[in-house]
């Protein structure tokens, strides 16, 4: 096993990062665990990192299911290391990429539901249903988790993957 694959243990599950965030390694390494992202975030989206996260404990991730990132940007301008780039849009947001999970999913039963589409803060733009009415991400998703939260199936049927996730 190489340092790089070591390194990738002990940092522990994939997270999902702040609106900015560097890198996955370039991110961990700037990240002065102070806090301030986190204090920034006026919808508290922004939580530490637990200590399963390995070495990435204390650095700020959003938890989807309990409270998704809704794209207001204060959170980069108050991070004093840079581990967080300036956005200018939400649509330049690369938070991750939402993907749905078809065997939870009420419209792929066959049950009208559109609750992921019309609570995308992008709409239709980032998160569109086909011709059977089923949900369908593009391209432009930024992953801020907003339709994992929202998803009325439990568990939710629509899921957040990180950036930099496998």
């Amino acid at each position: 096993m190489g340092l790089a694959d070591l390194l990738r243990r002990l940092s522990g599950p994939p997270a999902l990062r702040p609106p900015g965030a560097r890198p996955v390694g370039e991110f961990a390494a700037l990240c002065l665990r102070c806090g301030r992202c986190v204090a920034a975030c006026p919808y508290r989206a922004l939580v530490p990192a637990r200590l399963g996260h390995g070495l990435e404990a204390g650095t700020p991730v959003v938890e989807a299911r309990q409270a998704p990132c809704l794209l207001c940007l204060l959170c980069p301008p108050a991070c004093p290391s840079g581990a967080l780039a300036p956005v200018g849009r939400q649509a330049d947001v690369r938070m991750g990429r939402a993907r749905v999970v078809a065997e939870r999913c009420y419209a792929h039963k066959g049950i009208l539901c559109r609750t992921c589409v019309d609570e995308c803060p992008l709409g239709e733009e980032a998160l569109r249903q086909d011709g059977d009415l089923r949900p369908v991400v593009t391209e432009r998703c930024v992953g801020c988790g907003v339709c994992e939260a929202r998803c009325p199936a439990e568990p939710s049927a629509i899921l957040i993957v990180p950036a930099g996730a496998a």
